[in-house]
């Protein structure tokens, strides 16, 4: 969540925004800027829908999503259109007040996002190690809590950085520019609270997730040609279900480290990074968002029949939220 801004100050003097004419590709770049905002938007808030409405899918780890889905859709609402627009202008047009805003909100999304996922990986590790006591200890509102502290210490943490760092938030070098830089000290706390901590607790636990998942193939394997009686059925259908649970969200993790990665990497050597690599390595950690929904509806079958319920307007019946979506 290092969002430091490199100089563009060169940039900003050699090209003003007023000076861009109307092309058919400074058209494509707006269409296409709108496609990805809509994509992010209506995917993460079809995630929201579906959770919150139907009761089927109140489950402490549809909550985590949840969470990650609310995070996302702020990114697509607050983030994604000024960032997009900037590298389309090649500059900033909205002025210095929505310069501020934008950078609380993309260090605020960005953190959120990171804790949610390893928020989902400790949950993940906690269910697939021991099940049972997983479904007797961990309910609804135990992550509901979780989450809302999540959410409040991120805000706060955010805020502080910002407040405290020292310089003007939104920092403006010149008219058409909205840079941000933190303090060295302030920049090497959030490389480890908003990167390295959350990021080691998402390899950590995914390790531990992949060892168990494996042991709990081998188990599968023996009870299949010991026994078929209905409790080691049982048994293996709940091994089953946490490790298929397990994969999916893997994917996710996978996909979300893929697009965090490169990013932080390079801001780490910054200073020796050209500013438009950067800012596209920016948009990739932007884009997480937009893909999140995406692996939703390519491995999750509750999600798909929730799109279909709710673009058919079924959503609208009283009975809807008790209708079986898995």
């Amino acid at each position: 969540m290092n969002l430091t801004e490199l100089n563009q100050t060169d940039r900003c003097l050699e090209f003003s925004c007023s000076e861009r004419s109307v092309s058919p590709v400074y058209v494509f770049l707006y269409l296409c800027v709108a496609a990805v905002v809509l994509l992010t938007v209506c995917g993460n808030l079809l995630v929201i829908i579906s959770v919150c409405h139907f009761k089927q899918l109140h489950t402490p780890t549809n909550m985590l999503i949840l969470s990650l889905a609310m995070s996302d859709f702020l990114v697509g609402v607050f983030v994604l259109p000024f960032q997009l627009s900037r590298m389309a202008e090649s500059c900033w047009i909205f002025g210095p007040t929505l310069c501020t805003f934008y950078v609380f909100i993309s260090f605020f999304g960005t953190s959120i996002s990171i804790y949610n996922v390893a928020l989902i990986a400790v949950d993940r590790y906690f269910a697939i190690s021991n099940p049972f006591l997983y479904t007797e200890k961990v309910s609804v509102n135990t992550a509901c809590i979780v989450i809302s502290c999540n959410w409040f210490i991120l805000m706060s943490y955010n805020s502080a950085v910002l407040y405290f760092n020292g310089k003007s938030m939104g920092l403006i070098t010149c008219p058409e520019e909205c840079l941000f830089v933190l303090h060295e000290v302030w920049s090497l706390i959030d490389l480890l609270f908003a990167f390295v901590i959350p990021c080691s607790m998402i390899i950590i636990f995914y390790i531990l997730v992949f060892f168990i998942a494996k042991k709990h193939a081998n188990a599968i394997r023996d009870l299949n040609i010991q026994t078929k009686a209905q409790a080691s059925k049982n048994t293996t259908d709940s091994m089953k279900s946490q490790r298929k649970a397990a994969k999916v969200l893997s994917i996710l993790v996978t996909v979300f480290l893929a697009c965090l990665f490169p990013y932080f990497l390079c801001a780490l050597v910054s200073n020796t990074i050209e500013s438009n690599v950067f800012e596209k390595l920016v948009i990739l950690l932007y884009l997480n968002s937009s893909v999140n929904p995406v692996i939703y509806a390519l491995f999750y079958p509750w999600f798909r029949k929730c799109i279909k319920i709710i673009l058919t307007l079924q959503i609208l019946r009283t009975d809807s939220a008790l209708i079986n979506v898995h």
